[in-house]
């Protein structure tokens, strides 16, 4: 039976100091030559929002310290840019058609070994706390409380080892307090730990803390130059996917209107799902919840009425981009905020010394870019992930590593900083040498990347790829047979497909051998991607 409680929220604030006070440990702790390990991980940050990479959106002063303090990645990414396909690589360190979580939907193979087992197994504590997004019970924690699917921004669930629970409050706040009651009051001095710190937000549909309502609500942001995109120089993909602003970012769930405001002003969406997604998460809120909600965003929807009459479809596309942005990074300050707290209380613990934090985004995400919000695309937005990375006395303060590293390395990366074995069958690289300085050991020149969920949600096509620091080559396939090249030093934006320039056909034949090379290593093949094409046939959603 699910139980409503503000129990537990009000121990932490109240034993932990929501205001940043932690007590040092007394007497000190014994010590443990291990490292600790706490990886943070947001849901869709992307890397543009991270003022370390950029600070033309919004500063973020308690992520950035990791920069500061530890080492930043300028070309981390992903095998796969989806949640749940995402979030099975890193405990696995496994391609996506290995682990089979190849969409959200696909199983996951649970005969599968993660990182987070062989940790236990090896006398770790180990603790996971907010959105896993797949499966209800994690294998190789001692405790977890996650969220159920996507969770929810306002009073979310929890499922939970010892039954499932409610608790009221914000989202982002109450995974960190749940975070820091672990750390404060169940954590073993005596044992190294491994603690997942996993955020919902910034995922969709972008509700900040109420703190943060008006000040990001009387924000305007600038605008990135390929708003406007029409794709031309691009292949037929980036022409048909469904995640431009102006035609498939729902008024109601996304940008706020209340749904009787949308019936008024007769704006007709291809579904209800923006509406009733709205309604959903409103009803969630309790009455002061609602109240502060509508102070800020009533009047947000009377400004809408008087202006939308008179508005162009430009005039529109703009003002779904503020609103936004204003929503999404008002999300991420809550984020920014409760990182603060995580390594306040590192620091106050003494515990930095011997603890590597990490922090990082399931995938990148389209802040408006080529017109675009989601994920999905091989293009670097989505593509891309933000990873900073602090270990003190084995990472260099202020470095920043420019080579091609993936999700994929994090859970060998892990074991290897822990002197533990790394099994055969993960597919990553430990990133030990880049982190300790030891670049002459490190030898990876191209990753690989496979796309799958087709036809699907915003109906991204099926497409697989290598990226070297220097190109990008994509095969789009099932519907279509199509190429596409990147030069990312000379393109960074990606607008000119160059595959069939004879300036660039040497590239071409070297990176298609490459890739071939790479299909071959990590197993993948058009056998695999046939099979995973009946697959979705059995499942309905391919007809043909």
């Amino acid at each position: 039976m699910k139980r409503q409680t503000n129990q537990l929220r009000t121990m932490a604030i109240i034993g932990l100091g929501a205001a940043g006070f932690f007590p040092a440990c007394t007497p000190a702790e014994p010590e443990v030559s291990q490292p600790n390990i706490v990886f943070i991980m947001s849901d869709d940050h992307a890397y543009q929002a991270i003022s370390a990479y950029s600070n033309h959106l919004i500063e973020t002063p308690n992520i950035d310290r990791l920069a500061k303090e530890g080492m930043l990645f300028t070309n981390a990414c992903v095998t796969n840019s989806i949640c749940a396909p995402s979030r099975a690589t890193i405990l696995t360190g496994k391609h996506t058609h290995i682990h089979g979580k190849i969409d959200n939907v696909f199983p996951f193979d649970t005969t599968n070994v993660t990182f987070p087992q062989l940790f236990q197994q090896a006398g770790y504590q180990t603790a996971m706390f907010g959105k896993l997004h797949f499966g209800n019970n994690p294998k190789g924690f001692d405790e977890f409380m996650i969220l159920p699917d996507q969770g929810d921004y306002y009073n979310p669930d929890f499922i939970t080892n010892k039954g499932d629970t409610t608790i009221m409050g914000y989202v982002t706040d109450v995974i960190t307090d749940l975070t820091l009651d672990w750390l404060g009051s169940r954590r073993k001095q005596d044992k190294p730990f491994m603690l997942m710190y996993l955020h919902k937000a910034p995922h969709r549909e972008w509700i900040p803390a109420e703190r943060h309502y008006r000040e990001f609500t009387q924000k305007t942001f600038p605008e990135p130059e390929t708003l406007f995109d029409d794709y031309e120089g691009r292949g037929t993909a980036a022409k048909e996917a469904e995640m431009n602003l102006l035609k498939h970012m729902t008024i109601s769930a996304d940008n706020k209107i209340y749904p009787e405001v949308a019936d008024e002003l007769g704006i007709k969406e291809s579904s209800d799902w923006g509406k009733n997604v709205f309604l959903q998460k409103y009803r969630r809120l309790n009455p002061e919840q609602k109240a502060a909600y509508d102070s800020v965003y009533e009047p947000i929807n009377e400004a809408f009425k008087e202006a939308y009459p008179n508005m162009s479809d430009e005039d529109l596309m703009r003002w779904k981009y503020q609103r936004y942005m204003q929503d999404y990074l008002g999300c991420i300050a809550s984020v920014d905020e409760n990182v603060g707290r995580v390594l306040d209380y590192l620091d106050a613990n003494g515990l930095s010394e011997n603890t590597i934090v990490v922090y990082t985004s399931d995938q990148g995400f389209y802040l408006g870019e080529h017109g675009w919000f989601d994920k999905r695309f091989i293009y670097d937005e989505s593509f891309k992930t933000p990873l900073l990375i602090r270990w003190p006395d084995k990472i260099k303060a202020g470095s920043v590593s420019n080579e091609m590293v993936q999700n994929l390395d994090f859970a060998q990366t892990f074991l290897a900083a822990a002197g533990l074995p790394q099994p055969d069958d993960m597919q990553g690289e430990s990133l030990m040498p880049l982190l300790t300085g030891q670049t002459d050991q490190w030898n990876r020149e191209a990753v690989y990347y496979h796309y799958y969920e087709y036809p699907g949600f915003h109906m991204v096509k099926r497409h697989y790829g290598i990226v070297t620091t220097d190109y990008k080559l994509a095969h789009f396939y099932y519907d279509v047979d199509e190429w596409e090249l990147y030069d990312r030093k000379n393109d960074p934006m990606e607008l000119t497909n160059v595959v069939d320039d004879p300036a660039y056909a040497d590239v071409v034949e070297s990176l298609k051998e490459q890739l071939a090379g790479l299909r071959a290593q990590y197993h993948d093949s058009e056998d695999l991607d046939q099979k995973f094409i009946e697959k979705y046939r059995e499942r309905g959603l391919i007809k043909n």
